[in-house]
């Protein structure tokens, strides 16, 4: 393997601040933290403020690049390069036209919830169907601008199809570690048609991403997981594109699923930065769930106050989220502090109904995403969220990422034993009948009579 004679900052005169002890570089290494304290690295802007003196007239200049066919400004992410890292002379970004994704109003669940301002930010209609194209846009292409060969994850499925993706775009080669059996084989099989070469690993996604970090140490290979600050950088992009999407008028509230914590990072980064630019005049506060098998972040918080990490045993059938020592813990931490939010858990139970809720709304999500309506639901009872706030869900990923875990909720084989009564009147199973006319109008009779049951229900 060929090693790159520099880093990808110092290619491109990056700044890095230490979220622990603020320690100021020019450089970070392979695994992104700091050489005095250990802690991780972010990426900061120290004369924001002094290049972006007029945020009116950045907004309009994102609004018009809309209208331009360069391939950086048809990216729902480098249309906002102003508050990236910037690129070397010359370099051109890896991109497959990721973000400009879709808000959804949730007519049903509003109803339902009596809560007219509900809305969806859904990232899951990026190109690999997944929030993780917009971070590794950024990511993907610094390690090419810095000469790596190699790219590499460890993952539980979304950020493996999505670094596969960007690497075969970019002409890079890439590795993926995954824990067998724990994944998606929806996801596992974009990564495998990527070309990636794809490892499963006898052990939990905690022990792929240290198997990684001891990889990366020895060999030129460039780590792609949201540790990376440059990926964290290209998902705060979201924010930005959602804030435009609503006028500037931010939200009472976004709510984020917590895995690693590295998009909710993301999210409140890009938050903060727009209201010290003058971009948007209040925070909206941001809220995490997780679900109750990995829950670390609620624990941290609960029972250390934010302090120090209470790691788990992750199991949890929402996998895009079955992490059990999130990496970015304390800057997720940071953010609920910054902003006024919470965090909160939700059961299997809960996050299947919320994810047929969301289906039923004709747009769809992975059982991971539906968390946050879940979690919604409990902050409306303990009145941290009023009915009459704007809400805004982030949807993480595509419907398509799961569909064993939706098979298996419709034909009633998923939690047989929990919530039987809520969650049959969700279920809908195909029917198999004769090729008559008849048994085709009598089916139709019997989803009437139904539905006319459930409305009274």
């Amino acid at each position: 393997m060929q090693v790159p004679s520099r880093s990808p900052a110092e290619v491109s005169a990056i700044h890095f601040r230490c979220i622990g002890c603020g320690e100021r570089t020019g450089s970070a290494g392979q695994d992104f933290r700091c050489r005095d304290c250990g802690d991780l690295l972010e990426i900061t802007y120290p004369q924001l403020r002094d290049e972006i003196p007029n945020p009116e007239n950045l907004k309009s200049v994102w609004l018009e690049r809309k209208l331009s066919q360069s391939p950086a400004d048809l990216s729902g992410v480098w249309r906002f390069r102003e508050l990236l890292p910037k690129l070397a002379e010359g370099a051109q970004p890896i991109t497959l036209r990721e973000g400009n994704t879709p808000v959804y109003h949730l007519a049903r669940c509003a109803q339902m919830l009596r809560m007219p301002g509900l809305f969806a930010k859904h990232q899951g209609m990026n190109p690999t169907g997944s929030f993780k194209d917009t971070g590794m846009t950024v990511a993907a292409t610094f390690a090419r601008i810095a000469g790596f060969q190699w790219v590499a994850c460890a993952s539980t499925g979304n950020t493996s199809a999505s670094m596969a993706a960007y690497a075969a775009r970019g002409d890079l080669r890439s590795l993926v570690l995954v824990p067998e059996g724990k994944i998606s084989w929806s996801k596992l099989s974009q990564a495998l048609d990527y070309g990636a070469l794809t490892c499963q690993v006898r052990t939990d996604f905690d022990g792929c991403l240290r198997l990684l970090q001891e990889l990366v140490r020895k060999a030129p290979v460039y780590q792609l997981n949201s540790i990376n600050p440059f990926r964290l950088e290209g998902q705060k992009t979201l924010a930005i594109e959602l804030m435009e999407q609503l006028d500037w008028q931010p939200p009472d509230h976004i709510i984020v699923p917590g895995g690693n914590l590295g998009n909710s990072s993301a999210i409140g980064k890009a938050l903060l930065e727009m209201r010290e630019m003058g971009l948007i005049s209040r925070l909206p506060k941001l809220s995490v769930i997780q679900a109750e098998g990995a829950n670390a972040l609620v624990r941290t918080v609960r029972e250390a106050e934010g302090k120090e990490l209470v790691s788990v045993r992750a199991e949890t059938r929402a996998t895009a989220i079955r992490i059990g020592n999130p990496a970015s813990w304390k800057k997720a931490v940071g953010v609920l502090n910054a902003t006024g939010g919470t965090c909160e858990q939700v059961s299997e139970g809960e996050i299947a109904r919320a994810k047929a809720e969301i289906g039923a709304e004709g747009i769809g999500c992975e059982p991971a995403s539906a968390v946050t309506l879940a979690g919604l639901k409990k902050l409306l009872k303990q009145q941290f969220i009023q009915a009459s706030e704007s809400v805004v869900l982030v949807l993480t990923g595509n419907l398509l990422k799961d569909p064993d875990f939706t098979m298996e909720f419709h034909r009633g084989e998923l939690l047989k034993d929990e919530q039987p009564v809520e969650l049959k009147s969700l279920r809908r199973q195909p029917v198999v009948l004769d090729a008559t006319l008849d048994s085709i109008l009598r089916t139709l009779e019997q989803a009437k009579k139904q539905d006319s049951n459930r409305m009274q229900s």
